[in-house]
This record gives structure tokens, sequence and C-alpha cells, in this order.
């Protein structure tokens, strides 16, 4: 148990009175700003730039190939290496690579090609950052009030997602020099927060590396159906189901709004996620927790269909909020599954996996939509999506019936 907190694992207090807990929120939450905030100056200037729905699903291809290349050496570096250390460095990186894009914003030499570029340095330490931020957790609070913690860890990122996108779409109108200068300061703020988290931290094994070592959290997850099932069903669920990368085209030109929508937009989703995980913070899902898990993708599909079609703002705004509400369940479960039934010596590589599968997802997921908008078009690359959202939920609970039979988490 951490040294600097000595709360009983039964108490009612808040996660956040825990000393190294709330400094590692505080990071998670300094680090989610920064990059929602980013999501939005990119995605707007690059669609400024060029007036294409295919440069906007690059933006999402250059974050996500630095994580697939990288996942096996991520989760090797996270259970060989001090993971504060680890996850400071991605974020003084991160943090440089923000100065660099407001540098050739405010010099007024940024090009497609050289936001791409920064945003693949960015993505591949993310890559790392990622995974080594989720190992931390169980570190810092007993194991009673992990499935609180991971709750209240979603709550961070969502909270960051509502005030993020909604503060870059803001600032952006001072000029995109103006938001990338602040992600900055919000990534090295973030990493600050990593320093000065304390306590009984264990020393990581440094077994030598080996093919068996590397691919060690593949095989843990293929030895237990009901995470390889969970991720698996959240990786091609929201591969089809997301249609971020498509809110520029839908605020500009389906909505009729600017910036300021395009923020509010992109908050709406993290809205319902932050009262849903600030509700399962307080009320830990205890039974039948697979088919909650199903039954939430399902809505997930739905509310995608819905605002594939939709073209009030209000209805939209909605229809994301349940959304990113339905989401968070999964995300949840998810982790929560993985946190609790892994050792800590292997904690880095499975996350490392499992944070590929949330990127596959995210990502490569923005980079599916873009592509189909510039071949079937706008709303029917989404709508598209959000049905295949829910052929696959039905599919899935076929192929895994042992998920769908999950009762708890602790199984």
């Amino acid at each position: 148990m951490p040294a600097e907190t000595r709360l009983n694992p039964d108490s009612s207090l808040s996660m956040l009175q825990q000393t190294p807990f709330t400094r590692f929120w505080c990071a998670r939450v300094a680090s989610s700003i920064a990059f929602q905030m980013q999501a939005v100056a990119v995605g707007w200037q690059i669609y400024a730039l060029t007036g294409s729905a295919w440069y906007l699903g690059l933006v999402g291809l250059a974050q996500f190939l630095p994580m697939l290349m990288l996942t096996l050496v991520v989760g090797h570096v996270a259970d060989r290496y001090d993971r504060r250390m680890v996850a400071r460095v991605c974020q003084v990186v991160e943090g440089l690579g923000a100065a660099a894009l407001a540098l050739g914003s405010f010099n007024d030499w940024q090009c497609k090609e050289s936001i791409l570029a920064t945003v693949f340095v960015m993505g591949a330490a993310r890559a790392f950052e990622g995974p080594t931020m989720q190992a931390l957790v169980p570190g810092l609070v007993p194991v009673t009030l992990l499935s609180r913690a991971l709750a209240w860890s979603a709550s961070a990122n969502q909270t960051a997602t509502i005030i993020g996108p909604a503060l870059g779409g803001l600032l952006y109108a001072a000029g995109p020099t103006t938001v990338y200068a602040t992600v900055s300061a919000l990534f090295l703020t973030a990493s600050i927060f990593i320093a000065l988290i304390r306590g009984d931290h264990p020393t990581p094994r440094r077994e030598p590396p080996s093919l068996q070592s590397l691919f060690a959290g593949i095989a843990y997850i293929r030895r237990h159906p009901a995470i390889l099932g969970a991720i698996s069903l959240d990786l091609f669920a929201v591969l089809l189901g997301g249609a971020t990368a498509l809110l520029p085209i839908y605020a500009r030109d389906i909505l009729m709004t600017g910036a300021w929508g395009l923020g509010l937009l992109r908050s709406a989703p993290a809205i319902g996620a932050l009262a849903m995980s600030v509700y399962l913070a307080r009320h830990p899902l205890r039974r039948r927790v697979g088919r909650i898990m199903f039954a939430s993708v399902a809505i997930f599909g739905l509310a995608t269909i819905v605002f594939a079609l939709s073209t009030s703002f209000f209805l939209s705004l909605v229809s994301l909020v349940f959304l990113g509400a339905a989401d968070v369940i999964s995300v949840v479960i998810r982790t929560s599954l993985v946190q609790m039934e892994t050792p800590d010596e292997m904690r880095g590589r499975v996350s490392a996996v499992n944070f590929m599968f949330i990127g596959t997802s995210n990502q490569l997921g923005e980079f599916e939509s873009g592509a189909t908008a510039a071949l079937f078009g706008t709303v029917a690359a989404a709508l598209i999506g959000g049905i295949g959202t829910l052929i696959v939920v039905a599919a899935w609970m076929r192929l895994f019936p042992q998920l769908v039979s999950r009762d708890t988490l602790e199984g």
C-alpha cells in the first residue's frame, strides 16, 4: 500500500483523498485535456488546409501506426523500468511536439505534412504513456478500492474530454498557436504531477528480453476468453461505430456551425461518459457484467445511427451524450477485467496490448471513417458504422458465450 496514505480500504472517504492517486488523477486530467485540445486544433487546421476527409483520416492513422508498431516494446519497457519515469518522459516529448506545432503555426510555415509528421512522433510517445499510466493505478490504491479507482480514472479522462475540446475550440479563435502553446504547457504540468508521486513501489523485474517475454501479454489475453472477448468487442464495435473523425465535416457542412460547435460536439460524448463513470465509481458493477457490457455496446451503435441521420445540432449533442455514457461502461468493465486478473509483473505488457486495442478502435476507426466518407459520403459512412456495431454485438454474443454469462468482474 502506498506510504503516503493509510486510509481504511472500506472507508467511505473519496478516492481523491488518497494522495498518490490524487496526483495521478491530476496528471491524467492535464494530459487528457492537452490531447483533446490538440485533436480539435489539428482536425480544424488540417481540414482548413486541405478541405479533405481523407486527410482527417490520415491524422488518425498517424496516431495509430506508432501504437501498432511499438506495442510489444511498450509493454516490456513498462514492466522493466520505473513506470513513473516512463510516463514523465512521454509527457515531456508530447509537450515538445506541441511546442513544435505552435512554432510552425506562429511562423506560418505549417503544412499538412509537418502536422502529420509531428502527430506521428507524439503518437509514439502516447503509445508508451497510455499503457504505463494504466499499469500504475493498481499500485496506488488498496486492491479493495481498485474498481472504484479505475472508474475515477475513467472520469478523469472524461472530465478532460469535456473541458479540452470546448477550450480548444474557444482558444482556436485566437489562432492555432495559442492552442498548441497551451497544450504544451499542460503536458509538462502532467509530467510534474507524476514526478510528485511517492510511495512504496516494487522494483521492476529485469528479466532478460526474449520473444517469449515480448509476447507474454498476447499469450495471457488468449488464455482468458472473457478478456479477449471484451477487448475485441470494443475493437470492432468502435472501429465501425466511431464517427469522431467526421465531426469537423458535420460541424461545418451539415450542422452549419463553427469551431465552437465542433468543440461542443467533441465534448458531448464525454458529458455522458463522465456522468456514467462517476455513477460507477459510487456504485461499482457487481452482477451480470457480461450482459451489461453487450447492452451498452448495442446502445452505442444505436446512438451512432441517430447521430448519423441527425441534422439538428441539439439532437446530435444528445445522441453523442448517450453514446459516451454507453461507451464508458464497456471501458470500465474491460479495464477492470484486465487489471484485476493480471499479476503486477505483467501489467505493462497486458496493458500495452489492451491499449493497442483501444487505439485501434479510436485512431484506426477515425481512418476508416474518413476513408469511408471519402468513398460513400459523410452520412452514409456514419450510418454504416452504427449498423456494423449492432452486427458485431450479435456476432460476439455467439462467439463468446462465456462473456455473456460473466456475472462478476472478479470472475
